[in-house]
């Protein structure tokens, strides 16, 4: 039975990623998603290295590909000179608004919600364990990262040793590490009357 559920989640990543007639391939689908749902720390090549468990040359081709195509752009790195911050272009941000995922994520939408969180919190079980035994990393967002904690009103991270903004915090960072709390850090939001 659990081979068969792994070559139903195979078989369904391949038929939502062969919507449309875009012209880019699956790698360069997931580059382009990584990038635009990227924190500022985890906008570089390397870290899409990771996401997409590929080579840093792999990686490297990919983003490339994309830059030609005018759908991401390269910007130097003011924390790191020795790497670049990967951006979505504005072509890149409407080539995204043909994702061809959407038709997956209608599809998911349908789903009665009991089944959806019961689903979605099956599938962060089974990546975190599948990359635990490969000893690859998670990703996730700072909400419910161990690195991220209030301090003054504001989020803080002991990794990257900076205050996090909203954007920072719903962004997928590849410095994640889940953390054991129950109550997630949050930025103060004004109150609403």
């Amino acid at each position: 039975m659990t081979v068969d559920i792994a070559n139903m989640i195979v078989h369904l990543a391949r038929l939502a990623q062969n919507g449309g007639n875009t012209g880019l391939t699956a790698a360069q689908w997931t580059a382009l998603r990584f990038f635009a749902r990227a924190n500022r720390f985890s906008r570089t090549p390397s870290a899409f290295s990771e996401f997409h468990a590929t080579t840093r040359g792999t990686a490297s081709q990919t983003v490339k590909s994309l830059v030609a195509m005018g759908l991401l752009c390269r910007q130097s790195n003011a924390s790191d000179a020795r790497s670049t911050l990967i951006e979505v272009t504005a072509a890149g941000h409407a080539m995204l608004r043909e994702d061809p995922l959407r038709d997956l994520n209608t599809v998911l939408s349908r789903l009665p919600p009991q089944t959806r969180r019961v689903l979605e919190d099956a599938l962060h079980h089974a990546t975190a364990e599948l990359a635990a035994l490969r000893d690859a990393p998670t990703f996730g967002n700072c909400t419910s990262c161990a690195h991220c904690k209030t301090r003054s009103g504001e989020v803080y991270c002991h990794c990257t040793h900076s205050i996090l903004g909203q954007d920072d915090m719903a962004g997928v960072c590849i410095d994640f590490d889940l953390a054991k709390q129950a109550e997630p850090p949050r930025l103060n939001s004004p109150a609403v009357d």
